[in-house]
């Protein structure tokens, strides 16, 4: 006999419905699984077997073949366990077939017939949605995040027997509910606060322009400056995500298996920071079976890349496609995974390799031929991604024993979300969340700027040898200038605070 039953998988973070099809006929005994399994899934059929056995129903002991179509994908990960039994009880008539169509099955089986998680559960949610089906029935362990997705039944089962005696209409199983708005309309505050960074006050402003147009930044200073600190204080002050946000980095955590215990949503920024040793895979993403990366993990939040130059200077080129696209594409013989990336990327690094080259109070004792090597594993293409260049000096004294308080992270973190509000009825209309995703029709279209403002651009660029981003860049940062001040026009002041961004542009042209 012949069964149908419906499931999933994903490629990238995308999922697609997967068909499986099980006939069973008389012959010698086997289990034949088709449709370009790979060895997770070749090896479903001990676990099927087993599972079914010990969950009291009878195994065939005939020919079965299990096809899973479309047939032209490879097929990867343990999640069609449970479809592949129910298919099979299916096909011996436990179950009857007319039941099976307004569903999806996902899940792995132990051999007691225990129904385990899998990973990208809320992809296939999502996709179940678009196909119109009644309902999903996933591990009881992937509920809530599964849950997410509305309006469809999201039905979690913990074990084979309880799937089957749902479907004969003998156990009933109830729809899990999420409620996530009260995730997003709680201020989650983190335990760094900027109101604990004695002085460094231009490096909190710039700090700030990065949060609220989510531009991307190099510090660039002594040891014991506070690069590190202030760093680890940006999560303060970004802007809470939205719900689509939310998603979008939720899958991404989803199919990379790093979901917490009943969670439902990743609904705080991440803030990525990966060592200096990381591959380029780690950090892009890849390997024999692809994965998300160190970049795709922070998707609409903070990559921080500590001590930049010290990572291998391959490693950084693959970051310069990411960073301009907010994508990365992982290329096979067979298929292309795209992963979302649409990060701030805030990287700090030392002057020179002792550190102390720009340092009043320290002697440099690298030569030039040093500082000209570490300097160079920065290329500049992957400077001009960079929005803003900040130098970062050692603390003075008195600013260290200060007593007065600084300001706090939620004083600047209300003017950062102000700014967002802006951007967003700016680009309500489009896929963009911020002033540092325009693009050039963006631009033209919201950085306009007056005769004083051009003679400053022109100004810079002679003097400082700018290159078409860098300059696109330096309107990016006044546009979100002009928002934090709250004003629609970019004024010339705006302009020259951006020029001033440029720390590295202005080196390089004092050293040609």
């Amino acid at each position: 006999m012949l069964a149908k039953v419906l499931s999933s998988a994903v490629i990238g973070v995308e999922a697609y419905i997967v068909e499986v099809e099980v006939d069973i006929e008389s012959g010698l005994p086997a289990f034949v699984t088709v449709g370009l399994p790979e060895v997770a899934v070749k090896e479903s059929k001990e676990r099927v077997k087993a599972a079914i056995r010990n969950s009291g129903y009878t195994f065939p002991d005939d020919r079965i073949t299990v096809n899973l179509a479309p047939a032209h994908i490879k097929k990867e990960g343990t999640g069609f366990d449970l479809p592949m039994a129910i298919g099979i009880l299916a096909a011996r008539g436990t179950i009857a077939q007319n039941t099976l169509s307004d569903y999806l099955f996902l899940g792995e089986l132990s051999l007691d017939g225990r129904i385990k998680p899998v990973f990208g559960s809320l992809s296939m949610a999502l996709a179940a949605k678009e196909a119109g089906f009644k309902g999903i029935i996933v591990p009881e362990a992937n509920r809530k995040e599964a849950a997410v997705v509305k309006p469809i039944q999201v039905l979690p089962v913990r074990c084979l027997s309880e799937v089957v005696e749902f479907l004969r209409g003998q156990h009933p199983i109830a729809a899990e509910r999420v409620d996530v708005e009260p995730e997003f309309s709680v201020d989650h505050n983190t335990e760094e606060d900027f109101a604990e960074v004695k002085g460094q006050e231009h490096v909190k402003r710039a700090l700030e322009i990065a949060a609220a147009g989510g531009h991307n930044l190099l510090m660039v200073g002594p040891p014991g400056a506070g690069k590190t600190m202030l760093a680890r204080r940006l999560s303060s002050i970004l802007p809470p995500m939205t719900f689509e946000e939310a998603i979008e980095t939720t899958k991404i955590y989803s199919v990379a298996g790093m979901m917490g215990k009943d969670q439902a949503l990743v609904h705080m920024r991440p803030f990525r920071s990966p060592h200096h040793t990381v591959s380029d895979a780690g950090l892009i993403g890849g390997g024999a079976t692809p994965r998300p990366g160190e970049v795709s993990l922070a998707h609409n939040g903070v990559l921080f890349l500590d001590e930049l130059p010290e990572y291998k200077k391959h490693v950084l080129e693959v970051l310069r496609q990411p960073v301009e696209d907010g994508r990365v594409t992982i290329s096979r013989a067979s298929t292309s995974i795209t992963y979302p990336a649409r990060v701030m990327v805030v990287a700090a690094m030392n002057p020179c390799p002792c550190g102390y080259f720009t340092d009043p109070k320290h002697v440099c004792r690298c030569a030039p031929r040093q500082i000209q090597n570490y300097r160079s594993k920065l290329s500049g293409p992957l400077l001009d991604r960079i929005d803003l260049h900040i130098e970062v000096p050692a603390i003075p004294y008195r600013d260290l024993v200060a007593t007065h308080d600084a300001e706090s992270s939620h004083a600047i973190r209300q003017r950062v979300v102000s700014a967002r509000r802006i951007q967003a009825r700016r680009f309500r209309r489009t896929h963009i969340f911020c002033n540092a995703q325009m693009g050039s029709r963006h631009i033209k279209a919201h950085c306009a700027v007056d005769a004083q403002s051009c003679e400053m651009l022109e100004s810079a660029v002679d003097r400082l040898g700018l290159s078409a981003r860098a300059l696109n860049r330096i309107l990016k940062i006044a546009r979100t200038i002009a928002d934090l001040a709250g004003e629609e026009a970019i004024a010339a002041r705006h302009i020259g605070e951006a020029i001033q961004y440029r720390t590295l542009d202005r080196a390089t042209a004092r050293a040609n």
